[in-house]
């Protein structure tokens, strides 16, 4: 049972005010947080490293494509 309860809530989104920390901290802080940053984004957030890693990578890949770039890093050569 314990099991069943952690796989619903890592298949959670994130609540409007966690979503309303990331993206403030995506937009103004950093699009590539550093290691400590993250954790002060994970801590304010109240959202796992997992989750906060998981989300920064699929809001640069909407950014990204919404720049004209491709979602994934590459060099511009490819």
């Amino acid at each position: 049972m314990e099991t069943l309860q952690k796989q619903t809530q890592e298949n959670e989104n994130p609540t409007q005010e966690q979503e309303d920390i990331l993206e403030y901290n995506f937009s103004n802080v950093s699009k590539h947080p550093d290691e400590t940053t993250l954790m002060l984004i994970c801590a304010e957030a109240g959202l796992t490293k997992e989750e906060t890693c998981k989300w920064f990578r699929e809001r640069l890949a909407k950014w990204r494509k919404s720049e004209g770039l491709p979602s994934q890093c590459g060099s511009v050569m490819d």
